[in-house]
């Protein structure tokens, strides 16, 4: 299937935003810049949005699901352009043209904001203007990218991140968030609410991208005896398990155990519980859905509703009944 895309003439006098096009086209990402800034929205009067497409190489361009995009402009839009949107990169290491590049830094020095949406953040870090910069992504993205540019101060937790000139979304539905923060930042909140509602989503999503990523398992090289112990703190997260209790049971003293412990699994013992047990929770809030959250609480060993909601906020950014809410009505 192809789709021709050209830039139509109209009466709006707002912000130009240029979405880039090109070779292996993320399409949902390029769909929320064209939903949030390129559909007609008689409502927001003349002041709204101007939106053009360019494409940074010779057509037709290919793009996921099988489309075919052909696209009226090149990279002289950029030239005019207020806000640039980069929806996603082909791959995250894929190399950057160098006249990309060039135009971005140009748009830049005169002005214009440029935002990524997920892995458009590679094409970012390529010209160099993320450096020493806050910035977020895919959290699966970050280890890599991180590698390739140490100056880039990423953060997996976060939905979306502003600094300014230089914006950047995390996961792909992440841009919807920043497209709806820059109508807020542009035209308020009434108008952001608006696009909102037409999207049948909230304005603001409550927590980040942190209570998605999936804990990583520890490296347990598990001896004899903390193979069994490992699987039995496992298997008993609502019961109070103390570092005395554990060494006994190890056959150890305390700070033995201790060290052996963290060794097995890179974490302290405080902190490998609170994490199985967050992922405990987590678990059940997605599959119990008539479970009370106090029964949860405790199951999981918080002991209290207010504990663990103490940690679900400052871990996860977010809530254990906004977590339900979102997961058992098949949100997110």
């Amino acid at each position: 299937m192809t789709v021709c895309v050209k830039i139509m003439p109209n009466a709006l006098k707002g912000p130009h935003v240029a979405v880039l096009a090109y070779d292996g086209l993320c399409t949902f990402e390029f769909g929320i810049a064209y939903e949030v800034f390129g559909l007609s929205r008689p409502e927001m009067g003349e002041g709204w949005y101007r939106y053009s497409v360019c494409a940074i190489e010779k057509g037709p361009l290919r793009a996921a699901g099988g489309l075919t995009v052909c696209v009226d402009h090149g990279l002289e839009v950029l030239e005019e352009a207020d806000l640039i949107v980069v929806p996603g990169w082909r791959a995250i290491d894929a190399e950057v043209p160098d006249a990309v590049i060039d135009a971005l830094r140009l748009a830049h020095q005169r002005g214009a904001r440029i935002m990524s949406l997920c892995s458009g953040v590679a094409v970012l870090a390529a010209t160099g203007l993320l450096g020493h910069r806050r910035a977020t992504t895919h959290w699966r993205y970050v280890a890599s990218i991180s590698e390739r540019y140490p100056d880039i101060s990423f953060d997996a937790g976060v939905l979306y991140m502003d600094e300014g000139s230089i914006l950047t979304a995390a996961g792909s539905a992440a841009g919807i968030d920043l497209c709806l923060h820059v109508v807020r930042g542009d035209f308020g909140a009434e108008a952001a609410n608006s696009v909102a509602r037409r999207l049948v989503l909230p304005p603001h999503r409550e927590g980040g991208q942190a209570q998605f990523i999936q804990a990583p398992v520890p490296q347990e090289r598990e001896g004899i005896r903390l193979g069994p112990l490992i699987e039995w703190m496992r298997q008993r997260l609502d019961e109070e398990q103390s570092i005395s209790l554990l060494a006994t049971k190890a056959g150890m003293s305390q700070r033995t155990f201790q060290r052996r412990f963290e060794s097995t699994t890179g974490l302290s013992v405080g902190e490998w519980l609170l994490r199985q047990r967050l992922r405990h929770a987590r678990e059940l809030l997605e599959k119990q859905i008539g479970a009370s959250l106090d029964d949860i609480a405790a199951s999981s060993g918080f002991g209290t509703l207010a504990t663990m909601r103490h940690h679900f906020r400052k871990r996860l950014g977010t809530s254990p009944g906004a977590y339900r809410k979102m997961f058992a009505a098949g949100g997110g």
